[in-house]
């Protein structure tokens, strides 16, 4: 599934249903300011979309008050890149610049970048109840439903409004209680989005406070 970047083998572009499109507007208040992997067909319309070829939304500025991402589910092997790339950018959008963040992603909790930028990052997750999620197909309704169970993940500062706009579509659970806590016996935590998972392991064990923001590890 592509949106707004081509995934090797795959020409469609896969856009985000129409209910779901509402509910991220009603989640922002109204506006989404910035589609990040947009593409010539998304009913988004974002005040500000990227989009392939003319521009690459992991390499735009991403300092908007409002975004939405529904990005590539597959691997996108000509530039080397996969979902973990979304999401890690999406949990720096918030805790960068305090965007508010809402991506449609594959449920996946036990996979590198839902541990790494779910758990102990995101806000909220709703699991939607869709059997098979239909998206857009080139824009069009009609395409075949999704294989995997989805998820619409939130980072933000306003929980209550996303839980009261997305119960309607599945179960909502409340991240907050996980945030700035290391999680699991790996050892994951918030900060690794920020930093090497070994250099994060040694200086947790010399005693360095792990929430601790150090500009020197700071992704660029």
């Amino acid at each position: 599934m592509t949106a707004g970047r081509t995934v090797t083998s795959l020409s469609q572009d896969w856009c985000t249903p129409h209910k779901y499109v509402q509910a991220v507007r009603d989640c922002f208040g109204g506006q989404v300011d910035l589609d990040p992997c947009s593409n010539r067909h998304s009913i988004v319309r974002a005040k500000v979309s990227y989009a392939l070829p003319d521009q690459d939304g992991l390499r735009e500025s991403w300092d908007f008050p409002t975004i939405y991402v529904n990005p590539p589910y597959g691997a996108d092997r000509e530039h080397g890149l996969t979902i973990k790339d979304w999401l890690r950018s999406c949990a720096a959008a918030h805790e960068r610049n305090r965007s508010e963040v809402l991506a449609l992603v594959p449920v996946a909790t036990n996979t590198g970048h839902w541990k790494h930028y779910v758990w102990g990052n995101a806000t909220g997750v709703a699991f939607l109840y869709d059997t098979r999620l239909k998206f857009l197909v080139d824009g069009r309704d009609g395409g075949k439903g999704a294989p995997m169970s989805c998820a619409m993940i939130y980072w933000g500062d306003r929980y209550q409004r996303f839980s009261d706009v997305f119960t309607e579509f599945g179960a909502v659970v409340d991240l907050r209680p996980l945030q700035r806590r290391i999680i699991g016996r790996s050892g994951i935590q918030r900060n690794l989005f920020h930093e090497d998972p070994v250099k994060y392991r040694r200086r947790k064990q010399k005693g360095t406070n792990p929430c601790q923001r150090d500009a020197s590890v700071a992704e660029r």
